[in-house]
C-alpha cells in the first residue's frame, strides 16, 4: 500500500525542504552523508523547462540519496503528469510545488498562486495521480494572504485528490519569508486529514524542532534554511528525535571546513568559475560568529581564485578572528 511506502520514507520524521538554486545535488549529498534516513527533497523542477530539456543536472542523484522526493512545479495538469511519471525513474516521491511564494512564480500561475485555484490544485494532483505508481505529495501555505487562509480545507482537497503526504510552511504567501510562522495553525490541518503532515517554517535549531512538533502535532519536520551553514541539522534533529540525545551546534572550525568541503564539491560539479559563484550565497552562513567576520564575507565574494578563498578561510581557521 502507498500509505505503508510513505511511512517508511518519512519514518526518521525530518525531511530537507525544497529550496530553488539550494538544494541542488552537492546541498543533498552533504546532508545525506549526516543523515542516512532523511527524506531528501530536490529543489524546484519546472515541468515546462522539464518537457524541453530532460537531460538536466538538477534531476542528478547518486543511489545513498533514497529516500529522496522529487519537486514538480506547474499549472497544465497534463504536463505535470508527464514530467512526474518521468521523474517517477529516480524518485521515490514526486512532490508538487504549491507554496512557493515568489513573484515570477506566483505571475505564472504556479506555486502559491495555485491556492487561489483549489480547482485546478485538485485536477493537477488527479492527473498526476493516474501517471505515476509512487507517492504523491503537495507543499503548500496557511493562505495566499492573511484573509484567505483556507489551508485545512485546501488540505482536505488535496487528500480527496488522491495526494499521499502534505508538508505545509506555517506562513502566507503574503508574508513571504517574513515574521514568525504560525507552528500552531498546522495543528488545525492536522486535525483534519488523514494523511502525514510535515511542519516547515523557522525550524533552525533542535530547539525550535522540537517546539514546532509540539506546537503543530506534525508527524514531522520539514527543514530548509536551518541546513544553511550547518549540513548536520537534520542529522542532529533525528537523533534527539530517536534517543534524547542533545548533539550540540557546529564549532567555527567545523563550519569553515565544512565550507570548504560545499565548495570543491560544487566546483567539481559546476566547474571553477561558475562553483565559485554559485556558493557565494552560501558564505553569510557559513562565514559569522567570529570577530571581523562582516569583513571577511566581504573579501572572499570578491575573490575568483580558488587558492586565494581557501589561503582566507586557513586564516580564519589559525585565528579565530579576521
Amino acid at each position: 500500500m502507498l500509505a505503508d511506502r510513505v511511512n517508511t520514507l518519512i519514518a526518521s520524521r525530518v525531511s530537507l525542504a525544497p529550496m530553488a538554486g539550494i538544494t541542488d545535488y552537492v546541498l543533498r549529498s552533504l546532508v545525506r552523508e549526516h543523515s542516512k534516513n532523511c527524506l531528501l527533497t530536490t529543489e524546484m523542477i519546472s515541468s515546462e523547462a522539464l518537457t524541453q530539456v530532460k537531460d538536466t543536472d538538477i534531476v542528478k542523484r547518486d543511489d545513498n540519496h533514497s529516500p529522496i522526493s522529487y519537486q514538480l512545479s506547474g499549472h497544465k495538469p497534463k504536463m505535470m503528469a508527464d514530467s512526474a511519471e518521468y521523474l517517477q525513474r529516480f524518485a521515490d516521491m514526486i512532490d508538487i510545488n504549491m507554496g512557493c511564494p515568489v513573484n515570477k512564480v506566483v505571475k505564472g500561475t504556479d506555486g502559491a498562486a495555485l491556492m487561489r485555484n483549489v480547482d485546478l490544485a485538485q485536477e493537477i494532483v488527479r492527473t498526476v495521480k493516474s501517471q505515476i505508481t509512487i507517492p504523491l505529495s503537495v507543499k503548500f501555505r496557511l493562505g495566499y494572504t492573511m484573509d484567505e487562509l483556507n489551508f485545512v480545507e485546501y488540505g482536505q482537497k488535496m487528500q480527496e485528490a488522491g495526494a499521499d503526504f502534505i508538508t505545509i510552511h506555517g506562513r502566507t504567501r503574503s508574508q513571504m519569508y517574513g515574521g514568525k510562522a504560525d507552528w500552531k495553525k498546522i495543528a488545525e490541518l492536522k486535525r483534519n486529514v488523514d494523511i502525514p503532515v510535515f511542519a516547515n517554517g523557522d525550524v533552525v535549531s533542535v530547539e525550535t524542532a522540537i517546539q514546532c512538533l509540539e506546537e503543530s502535532q506534525a508527524d514531522g519536520v520539514a527543514i530548509g534554511r536551518g541546513v544553511l551553514g550547518d549540513v548536520t541539522l537534520i542529522s542532529r534533529v533525528e537523533r534527539y528525535l530517536a534517543t534524547g540525545e542533545y548533539l550540540p551546534p557546529p564549532t567555527l572550525e567545523q563550519k569553515i571546513e565544512d565550507m570548504k568541503t560545499h565548495l570543491l564539491r560544487e566546483i567539481e560539479f559546476r566547474g571553477e568559475d561558475v562553483g565559485i559563484k554559485f556558493v557565494r550565497k552560501f558564505y553569510p552562513y557559513y562565514v559569522n560568529g567570529f570577530q571581523g567576520a562582516s569583513r571577511c564575507r566581504g573579501e572572499l565574494v570578491m575573490l575568483d581564485d580558488l587558492k586565494a578563498i581557501l589561503a582566507l578561510l586557513d586564516r580564519i581557521l589559525v585565528s579565530n578572528s579576521f
